[in-house]
């Protein structure tokens, strides 16, 4: 699963604001900064991160490592 910190960092690469990717995702702006406040595991629906998650892709990042070691995100290799 991501982390609220990927979350941020991801929409920092992407230069995109919280209501861009709440728009792209299908959720409220401010699911998205209670998401990107959490540095570890957010609570919340795991629908709603997948929806996230796949949209960031979709835009070129990939997330890497895992919440317990080195969780972080890069743009995809071509």
């Amino acid at each position: 699963m991501i982390t609220g910190a990927q979350v941020r960092a991801a929409r920092a690469l992407l230069n995109w604001s919280s209501a861009d990717l709440a728009d792209r995702a299908g959720t409220a702006r401010q699911t998205i900064v209670r998401i990107e406040q959490i540095d570890g595991l957010p609570n919340s629906k795991i629908q709603t991160l997948v929806d996230i998650k796949r949209v960031i892709e979709f835009a070129g990042i990939e997330f890497i490592g895992t919440p317990e070691n080195g969780a972080g995100v890069r743009f995809k290799p071509k």
